[in-house]
């Protein structure tokens, strides 16, 4: 084996959990796995570290369901802005890591260091060091080093990032959890700095609980004695069992309400509700800073004019698929990786205020075409597409949101399937290869909306390809271009910035 960067990503996808076993899981009811932690310290220290060693990194955690990558990206952005550089001349940071799932191209782009994704030899040679110690811990017990001798996908990537920091001397790591909090991977972290939680709502209920309540305990379980601990406004339920978790914990809890200088500030991420993610994370990278006994961070910065630093960051901060806009001829794509019904529902508002935004006297967005491109893995297709319907409606305003709606699998090319960083073998492939869901989505959207133009297609690129079509097709007649909301999963939208960024990879 070369070990080069593709023969690490044909390792990695060795270690996914597959369709059937995360289907047993589902249906067995038993949740989240208690002993999660205890085996995740098992494989910590087959891998040559004690949870304790990774207090140098003077870990920020970051939990909750809507925004947990967006509001992990403003913080790295904004204290990368106390890294040395010109602007900067008293740094009092050297190294920030910041460890995000699930990722949109590149697998990579999950562990960066200073808001870059590990190249792919860094990738290759952590990910081969981090393989190669579980498999001598394999071979001094006596075991087979198959893939056994390994944790799974997610856990391997979490450990595999702790590791990457520590070596390169990283002295701030910015770690979003995963599912939940209480038995997340990401759990094993004794001693952060601050704790965030972010916007709290229904998801990932086999394995949390289908009440808010039931969710929120999970997410609480990150908050740890000594830590400041950051959340935003939530529902009632919700933040009853935070505070209730919070003084269980011994910790202080504070509510963070939206900053009055962002209305003044130009967001690195579109969309009004990014003010939310951006005000949290002001709150916790403050004080983090403070923490390290950074001067000059105002005590209250949550009433305080913003250090120049802090506007910085937040109006440089980039993430990439979401609240995203791409534009080519006759058409403009809006792009947002959102998967819950909730945050589905704030993309949608986010599309219909681009839609008021870019029309006028003469182009009346009535008569442009809307697209929506969407897929999303779940089987009770009827019910979901109810439910995206509604949503789109109340959200746009109009009993008839899209006037052609494509369903599409996450399969991203006609000829060579995925690319090996997309490669997912969580969905049941008989659904996959039949697009029973993307059917399912369409025959339930004809009963509701007669009038929406309907396609099912078994590729994101066939997807594209067919509003190009319509988008030329209906260019010298159209006032303004076709508007397309990509939306439904990050996985979707990954495929479909390949797909969109292909010719010029040619």
């Amino acid at each position: 084996m070369v070990r080069n960067y593709n023969d690490a990503v044909a390792a990695l996808n060795t270690l996914q959990s597959n369709f059937s076993i995360l289907d047993a899981i589902r249906k067995s009811g038993r949740g989240m796995n208690k002993q999660a932690i205890p085996e995740m310290l098992e494989w910590c220290r087959k891998l040559g570290y004690e949870p304790s060693d990774f207090n140098d990194l003077k870990p920020i955690h970051i939990a909750g369901t809507k925004g947990k990558g967006s509001t992990s990206a403003f913080i790295s952005s904004i204290l990368a802005q106390y890294l040395p550089s010109p602007s900067q001349p008293s740094p009092c940071l050297g190294k920030i890591g910041l460890y995000t799932s699930p990722h949109l191209r590149f697998v990579r782009e999950r562990i960066q260091i200073n808001n870059q994704p590990l190249s792919e030899d860094d990738f290759a040679r952590y990910f081969f060091s981090t393989w190669d110690r579980f498999d001598k811990a394999a071979r001094e017990a006596g075991l087979p080093t198959d893939a056994s001798a390994k944790p799974v996908y997610f856990r391997f990537l979490t450990l595999m990032a702790l590791h990457a920091y520590v070596t390169e001397g990283v002295d701030t790591a910015v770690i979003e959890a995963g599912i939940g909090g209480e038995y997340d991977s990401t759990n094993i972290l004794v001693q952060p700095t601050v704790i965030g939680i972010t916007s709290l709502g229904i998801d990932h209920v086999a394995m949390l609980g289908g009440t808010i309540e039931e969710i929120a305990w999970h997410k609480a379980g990150i908050m740890k004695p000594g830590a400041a601990v950051f959340t935003v406004s939530q529902p009632e339920g919700a933040m009853q069992v935070l505070k209730q978790r919070a003084a269980e914990k011994g910790v202080d809890m504070h509510i963070v309400e939206r900053h009055p200088e962002l209305d003044t500030i130009t967001l690195g991420l579109a969309a009004d509700f990014q003010k939310t993610n951006a005000s949290l994370a002001i709150s916790v990278a403050a004080a983090h800073l403070r923490a390290l006994g950074r001067t000059g961070i105002p005590a209250d910065i949550t009433t305080s004019s913003l250090p120049a630093e802090f506007k910085r960051g937040l109006e440089q901060v980039q993430w990439g698929g979401r609240c995203e806009t791409r534009r080519e001829k006759n058409i403009a794509w809006y792009i947002d990786g959102g998967h819950t019904l909730e945050s589905i529902e704030v993309a949608g508002k986010w599309f219909a205020s681009q839609i008021v935004a870019t029309s006028s006297e003469k182009q009346g967005s009535a008569k442009r075409k809307r697209v929506l491109l969407f897929n999303q893995q779940k089987r009770d297709a009827g019910a979901l597409a109810k439910a995206l319907h509604k949503t789109f409606s109340d959200a746009i305003k109009d009993e008839r949101p899209f006037t052609h709606a494509v369903f599409c699998s996450n399969l991203t090319f006609t000829e060579g399937g995925y690319k090996a960083d997309l490669v997912s073998v969580n969905a049941s492939s008989k659904d996959v290869e039949e697009l029973s869901v993307q059917r399912g989505l369409a025959d339930t959207w004809a009963q509701i909306d007669g009038e929406t133009e309907l396609m099912v297609l078994r590729t994101i690129e066939e997807a594209v390809g067919w509003v190009r079509k319509l988008a030329s097709r209906e260019g010298e007649g159209q006032e303004g271009d076709v508007m397309v909301l990509v939306t439904g999963s990050v996985h979707l939208v990954g495929g479909f910035l390949e797909v969109l960024e292909a010719p010029a990879q040619l």
